[in-house]
């Protein structure tokens, strides 16, 4: 089940990137915000 969350959890981030890309914001933008992140 610990798996099935972490996987959960990976998409839900991918799935907020995708939404904010939608809404206008630049890709470059969303880079800095990946990487200020720690990539994870």
């Amino acid at each position: 089940m610990d798996q099935w969350q972490q996987w959960r959890r990976g998409q839900e981030g991918k799935l907020g990137y995708i939404l904010l890309w939608l809404l206008g914001v630049p890709i470059p933008v969303l880079f800095v915000i990946f990487l200020l992140r720690g990539c994870s």
